[in-house]
């Protein structure tokens, strides 16, 4: 990701808080971001597993 779409992102991330946001508020919303992101790449990249398989290892099937 370029640095200039970061800081983009980074400020409409921060537009859309409420004037009573925290910098926990802030923190949550840039990891939630973060961790949709390495989600969606981690799909596209085909790095994902089936649900049935996640649950017959975990004995939830």
């Amino acid at each position: 990701m370029s640095e200039m779409f970061v800081k983009e992102s980074a400020h409409k991330l921060i537009d859309k808080l409420p004037s009573t946001a925290t910098w926990e508020d802030l923190i949550h919303q840039i990891y939630v971001r973060k961790i949709i992101e390495s989600g969606l790449a981690d799909s596209k990249a085909g790095r994902t597993k089936c649900v049935n398989d996640i649950r017959e290892k975990y004995g939830l099937k």
